[in-house]
C-alpha cells in the first residue's frame, strides 16, 4: 500500500509456525528489495531468535528478585503450546521472523523491531481482568500444558486466511474483555511504528491476525490523522485501588479477628487460632511447593514463610521457596540449553530445573493464598 511522501509498504501476514510463511517472507523481500524490514518482534524476542544461546545467560535470581517469575512462567507456557505445534510441522516458532531478519542482514538493510514489549502487553492484559477471569486465564494457560497438538500445515494456513495469529490472539478469543490489549492496542502500535520507520520501500512481517487492524490504522494515518503518543501504550499499569486496599485489609482483618478471639476466649482460645493459622497457611503453601516437585528444603521454607508472608502484602511465600529452590537446584547451562525442547512435553516442563523453580513460586503462592482464606474463615468462625 502507498504511504505518506510516496513511500510504499509491502505487508506480509504470516502464521507463526508455518513453512509456507517462511517462503513467503523470502520471496517478498527478494522481489521488493526494500530499504528496511519491519518485524513483529520486541527487543527480547529478537534477541532470543537471533541468539538461541541467550538462555545460558539468564539470571534466575534476578528474575525472582524483580518479581518476574509469573511473567516468565506464563511466557514459557505460551511458548510450550506453540512449540508443540511447530514440532509437528518441522518448523521453529518465529522462523518467519528470523527469516525476515536474515534476509535484511544479507542485504545490509536495517531491521525495525516494531512490536511492544511482551511483558508490558501481559501486564496490561492482566490488569484488565477481574478476579474470576484471572483464575480462568491461569487455568487455560495451565491446561494448555496438557493439551495435545494435533494439527497439520493445511490447518495452520486456514487459520492464517481467517486472520488468526499466535497464542496471544487465541487468548484474546477466549477472553474478549482483553482483546483491546492483546490485539487492538498492538495493531495500533505496529502500524504507528511502521509509519515512523524510515525508507521509501518497506516490507513488514506480522502475524496475519494483525493485518486488518493495522491496515485500518495505516489508512487513518494516510488520511492525515495525527500519530498516537505511544508512551501510554508502553506503560505498565499499577494495581487498581480495590486490590491495593484488599492487600492491607485482609491481613488487617486477620489480626483484628485474632485480637477479638483473645478478648473473648482468652489466651488458650487465641493460641488455638494462631495454631490454626500457622498450620493451615503453612501446610497449604507447602502443598503447593510439593505439587511443583520442589526440593524438601523448599517445601519446608514454604511452610515456614507462609504464616508470616500471608500477613504482609509486599511479601509472598513463593518468592522465598523459589529462591531456596534456585539455590539448592540452580539450573546448569545444559538445563537452559534444553529448555526449548523440554517445554514441548508436560514431563519435560516439570523436570526442567528452571521451569520447576517458576512452578514452585507460582504454585506456592496460589496454594498459600487459598490457605489464607481458609484459615481466615476458621478464625472468623471462632472469634465471631
Amino acid at each position: 500500500m502507498p504511504l505518506a511522501s510516496g513511500r510504499t509498504l509491502f505487508l506480509v501476514g504470516t502464521a507463526h509456525v508455518s513453512k509456507r510463511s517462511i517462503e513467503d517472507v523470502a520471496t517478498v523481500v527478494a522481489a521488493v528489495e526494500p530499504d528496511g524490514v519491519c518485524v513483529e518482534l520486541d527487543a527480547a524476542r529478537h534477541r532470543n531468535l537471533v541468539d538461541p544461546d541467550s538462555w545460558r545467560r539468564l539470571d534466575i535470581f534476578k528474575v525472582l528478585r524483580d518479581g518476574k517469575a509469573a511473567l516468565l512462567l506464563s511466557s514459557l507456557v505460551m511458548a510450550s503450546f506453540q512449540r508443540r505445534i511447530a514440532k509437528e510441522l518441522g518448523v521453529e516458532p518465529g522462523a518467519e521472523m528470523l527469516e525476515a531478519v536474515r534476509q535484511a542482514e544479507r542485504r545490509e538493510i536495517p531491521v525495525h523491531l516494531i512490536d511492544r514489549d511482551i511483558q508490558v502487553t501481559l501486564r496490561r492484559t492482566w490488569a484488565r481482568l477481574g478476579f474470576s477471569a484471572k483464575l480462568k486465564m491461569a487455568w487455560e494457560l495451565f491446561g494448555s500444558l496438557f493439551a495435545t497438538a494435533d494439527i497439520d500445515e493445511e490447518t495452520v494456513e486456514r487459520l492464517k486466511e481467517e486472520d488468526l495469529g499466535g497464542m496471544l490472539e487465541t487468548l484474546a478469543e477466549a477472553f474478549p474483555q482483553v482483546k483491546s490489549t492483546l490485539i487492538d492496542e498492538r495493531d495500533i502500535y505496529l502500524a504507528e511504528q511502521i509509519h515512523r520507520a524510515p525508507g521509501e520501500r518497506l516490507v513488514a512481517v506480522v502475524g496475519a491476525g494483525h493485518v486488518p487492524g493495522m491496515l485500518r490504522r495505516l489508512e487513518e494515518l494516510e488520511r492525515g490523522d495525527q500519530p498516537r503518543d505511544l508512551t501510554e501504550l508502553e506503560t505498565s499499569p499499577g494495581p487498581s485501588l480495590l486490590p491495593r486496599i484488599l492487600q492491607w485489609a485482609i491481613p488487617g482483618a486477620i489480626v483484628v479477628l485474632l485480637a477479638i478471639g483473645f478478648l473473648r476466649g482468652g489466651l488458650e482460645s487465641s493460641a488455638t487460632s494462631v495454631a490454626l493459622w500457622i498450620g493451615i497457611t503453612g501446610a497449604s503453601a507447602a502443598l503447593g511447593a510439593a505439587v511443583a516437585l520442589g526440593h524438601p528444603i523448599s517445601v519446608l521454607t514454604a511452610f515456614a514463610a507462609a504464616p508470616f508472608t500471608s500477613l504482609h502484602p509486599l511479601l509472598a511465600s513463593g518468592w522465598f521457596a523459589g529462591l531456596v529452590q534456585a539455590w539448592v537446584k540452580r539450573p546448569r547451562v545444559g538445563d537452559l540449553e534444553s529448555l526449548p525442547d523440554d517445554i514441548t512435553t508436560l514431563r519435560g516442563f516439570w523436570r526442567n530445573p528452571l521451569c520447576r523453580i517458576l512452578l514452585v513460586v507460582a504454585l506456592t503462592n496460589l496454594a498459600g493464598s487459598i490457605g489464607t482464606f481458609v484459615a481466615g474463615g476458621f478464625i472468623a468462625a471462632r472469634a465471631l
